[in-house]
């Protein structure tokens, strides 16, 4: 089983915390460049799959994924957990799936925490975003890809307890009316 999102990191200044008596100016870089990144997380091995690109995801993207997942050749029945995006969605993405022998299996809408990829990067994030200035914007995709390439080995126990297949259930939860 392998969870797939993507993720959309915008080279801009992400502030920690800030507390000063004299004003401060934080460098920013100018434009908006973003990095994208798609992958499939293994629920039980933690090992990524990626397709990164600086333009948009769309079907392709997705297709591209499929291919190299198909590629790892595991010997045992595939199945994707996606979200609902438009893109994950389309005839051209599951009529790959069917011919690759992958299943899709879609969550619910507005449920990313059943998503265990959020987690990598919410990680990812914090690692290498949070206070943090690139001076150009190849120094910024050099800093995800090298936090997502540590991830089995220098981030692995960090990890090991953060992707771990724990979701929170609401076995009774009560409605209130409005």
């Amino acid at each position: 089983m392998l969870f797939v999102d993507a993720a959309h990191f915008v080279l801009a200044p992400f502030l920690g915390y800030v507390w000063c008596v004299v004003r401060q100016f934080v460098r920013a870089a100018a434009g908006r460049q973003r990095f994208n990144v798609l992958a499939a997380l293994d629920a039980i091995t933690h090992e990524l799959v990626t397709v990164t690109n600086d333009t948009y995801i769309n079907a392709q993207s997705v297709c591209e994924l499929l291919h190299k997942v198909a590629a790892l050749q595991l010997g045992v029945p595939v199945t994707l957990v996606l979200d609902n995006a438009r893109y994950q969605k389309c005839r051209l993405v599951q009529q790959l799936a069917g011919e690759l022998g992958i299943e899709l299996l879609y969550l619910p809408s507005y449920s990313p925490n059943l998503n265990l990829i959020e987690r990598l990067w919410k990680f990812v994030k914090k690692k290498t975003l949070n206070a943090k200035y690139y001076e150009n914007f190849a120094a910024f995709k050099a800093a995800i890809m090298t936090c997502i390439a540590d991830a089995p080995t220098k981030h692995k126990a960090e990890l090991d307890s953060l992707l771990t297949l724990h979701f929170q259930t609401f076995s009774k939860a009560q409605l209130q009316a409005a």
